[in-house]
C-alpha cells in the first residue's frame, strides 16, 4: 500500500496548536494511479490575501483542508515556530478550540501570513460535520517511498 504524507495542524492535549505529519493510505485505484478513500466535505471557499496580509492568533472554527494555489502562506505557532506552504502544498487545519475552553490568544490557535511578493490564493475545503477529516498517524513507509505533499 502507498501513502500520501500531509501536515496536520491540530490542538494538542495541552490546548496548544501543533503540526504533525500523517499518512493518507492510497489503497484504491490502479498500480499506475493510486487513490485515497473519498473524504467527506461540505464546501469550497477561495480566498485572496494581498501582499502584507497577517492574522492574529485564532483557532480553526471547523476542520478544513487548506490548499495553496498561488503565493506563499506561513503558519505560526505559540512556540514561535513557523511552517511555510507553497503553491501545490496543502494541510489539514483542525486546531479547534478545546471543548469548554475560552479562547486565550497566548495559549490557543495559530496565526497566518502571506510571504513574498505574490498575493496569496488559497482554497479551503470544509470537512463534513462529525467526520473531522480524521486521517492516520505518522507515515509507515521509508521517506524515499512516500509521495511528498
Amino acid at each position: 500500500m502507498n501513502f500520501l504524507t500531509t501536515s496536520v495542524l491540530e490542538t494538542g492535549s495541552d490546548g496548544r496548536a501543533r503540526f504533525r505529519e500523517a499518512a493518507i493510505p492510497l489503497d484504491g485505484g490502479t498500480p499506475m494511479v493510486r487513490l485515497s478513500a473519498p473524504i467527506p466535505v461540505t464546501g469550497l471557499q477561495l480566498r485572496l490575501s494581498p501582499v502584507g496580509f497577517a492574522s492574529d492568533f485564532h483557532c480553526t472554527q471547523e476542520p478544513q483542508w487548506l490548499f495553496v494555489l498561488a503565493g506563499c502562506m506561513e503558519i505560526g505557532l505559540q512556540d514561535g515556530s513557523w511552517q511555510r506552504f507553497l503553491p501545490g502544498e496543502h494541510f489539514l487545519s483542525a486546531d479547534t478550540l478545546p471543548q469548554g475552553a475560552v479562547f486565550d490568544p497566548t495559549l490557543h490557535g495559530h496565526r497566518s501570513r502571506q510571504a513574498g511578493d505574490t498575493p496569496l490564493v488559497t482554497a479551503f475545503v470544509r470537512c463534513a460535520p462529525g467526520d473531522g477529516c480524521s486521517i492516520g498517524s505518522a507515515p509507515h513507509e521509508p521517506a524515499s517511498d512516500v509521495t511528498a505533499r
